[in-house]
């Protein structure tokens, strides 16, 4: 099934309701959005998800670049990558290059819990929005960046891609196949774990400002989230000394652990984890190679890993994948088929987890990608798709009190 919609057409709504018989665990929560593209965004639409008011800042007739990254796009010309994480948000231009547009942000850090921003280190300095300006304005402020290197070392200064950090990072080193040149991974990895880490960088501030009643800078970078990311791979080499190679589909500490094909080159995933599975992975080939002392064990069978996999995937060419998948789930061996996107979106475990989100109740043809995160008391809300360019502006300054006319002159000035 779709995820559960809370049908509130009013789109300038304070953005706190959650269901009908649920509190947002982040009601009340305000969050002054100046960041683009995917990683900020990313991290401020979990935080909408979860109750908070997010008002999002966008470039005055142009907005965020992902308006324009299409193909492919919805019926009402929403582009699927904007669509992917901005929904529950409004939308408010505002040139910050001006003194009036300049004073409108001054305006909502003033009255905001949450600034989050991805612009490179001191861009904002010469606005006066930087975090030193907008604590004195706000010393409650959670003032929260997400840029390429940090906000200290020699490379601060340098622009940030998920595409370039995924290669300086060394994980596209690892990525790719063994005999075949470097590859990312299909989706920008780093961009949303860095997403994810600014959110729990922000939460994190968000409890320590109970105890002291003041906010703080959150600094995350994207090469430090790909750094952080290469876990036992980059702890191996931290161990050994040794450089990690790319494996391809294979596991560097576990065998077998990786795609093998069956009759009819039919991929799926063999994840055989331990001594006891590997024996029942035997008893299923009726071999009894776990018996011998070159793949009795995991250290063992990493050894001899050429040997291994070159016999088994001479078993498994013999019978279907479906063949397979039934006999190693029936024994207790995790595997597993490789679904393309269609399938596993199409999964009954998706549906049920109501991994997909429709706002057609609200008159959009947009459908998401769902919120991972379920919460029993608190649970993630989705109130509104992604909002058109500037469509709470007039709204949003008007709480701020701009008067009808000054509103007017704004616009006309190309300031909002």
């Amino acid at each position: 099934m779709a995820a559960k919609i809370n049908n509130d057409n009013n789109n300038d709504n304070n953005g706190s309701e959650a269901t009908d018989t649920h509190q947002s665990a982040l009601q009340g929560i305000k969050v002054l959005d100046l960041s683009r593209v995917l990683a900020g965004p990313s991290c401020t639409q979990i935080l909408a998800d979860l109750g908070a008011e997010v008002i999002k800042i966008e470039r005055p007739r142009i907005g965020d670049e992902t308006r324009h990254w299409a193909p492919p796009t919805f019926s009402d010309e929403t582009s699927a990558y904007y669509a992917t994480i901005n929904r529950n948000k409004k939308s408010l231009t505002v040139d910050i290059t001006t003194a009036e547009g300049q004073a409108i942000i001054k305006k909502l850090a003033t009255d905001s819990d949450i600034l989050v921003e991805n612009f490179k280190v001191g861009g904002l300095k010469k606005y006066g929005l930087d975090y030193h300006n907008l604590k004195a304005l706000n010393p409650r402020l959670i003032y929260a960046s997400l840029t390429g290197f940090g906000q200290t070392g020699p490379d601060a200064h340098l622009p940030g891609y998920d595409y370039i950090i995924q290669g300086l990072s060394g994980l596209m080193s690892i990525t790719g196949p063994t005999d075949g040149e470097p590859h990312k991974v299909g989706v920008a990895v780093v961009d949303l774990f860095a997403g994810l880490q600014l959110t729990i960088g922000i939460q994190a501030a968000l409890l320590a400002r109970q105890q002291s009643g003041l906010g703080q800078h959150v600094d995350v970078a994207l090469l430090d989230s790909a750094l952080s990311m290469l876990a036992n791979v980059g702890m191996n080499h931290l161990a050994s000394g040794n450089v990690p190679p790319r494996l391809g589909n294979q596991h560097p500490n576990i065998v077998p652990y990786q795609v093998f094909a069956g009759k009819g080159a039919q991929h799926f995933i063999l994840a055989c984890g331990n001594d006891s599975q590997f024996a029942k992975l035997c008893q299923v080939l009726a071999v009894d190679w776990q018996q011998e002392d070159r793949f009795a064990s995991n250290p063992a069978r990493v050894a001899n890993r050429k040997l291994l996999c070159e016999q088994l995937s001479q078993k498994f060419a013999q019978q279907p994948r479906e063949y397979w998948l039934k006999a190693l789930s029936q024994a207790g061996i995790p595997c597993g088929p490789i679904h393309d996107i269609s399938e596993a979106l199409a999964m009954p475990q998706a549906k049920a987890r109501e991994m997909i989100v429709d706002f057609g109740a609200q008159g959009s043809p947009v459908r998401a990608l769902g919120n991972p995160i379920k919460l029993s008391k608190s649970p993630v809300s989705y109130r509104s798709p992604p909002p058109k360019l500037s469509e709470h502006t007039d709204s949003t300054l008007a709480s701020l009190g701009y008067d009808i006319e000054t509103i007017a002159k704004l616009k006309a000035d190309g300031i909002v």
